[in-house]
């Protein structure tokens, strides 16, 4: 498997776990503030390391011209 492909089946996994949270909150699940919370700060982890990722394709892109 290519780099490219585990880093997109990465990217994939994570942007499923953010959908599952999210509806997790929206449909008013959160008991509590502080589940809120916790639950708000995973997607945030979420989003950072897709960034993460993204940056990193890119930047394999730019060294593989």
């Amino acid at each position: 498997m290519s780099d490219y492909k585990l880093l997109a089946l990465i990217v994939k996994e994570i942007q499923k776990l953010k959908q599952e949270r999210e509806a997790y909150t929206a449909a008013g699940r959160c008991d509590t503030l502080e589940e809120y919370r916790r639950v708000c700060g995973v997607v945030q982890g979420l989003n950072y390391a897709e960034n993460i990722i993204e940056d990193l394709v890119q930047k394999m892109e730019k060294s593989d011209d």
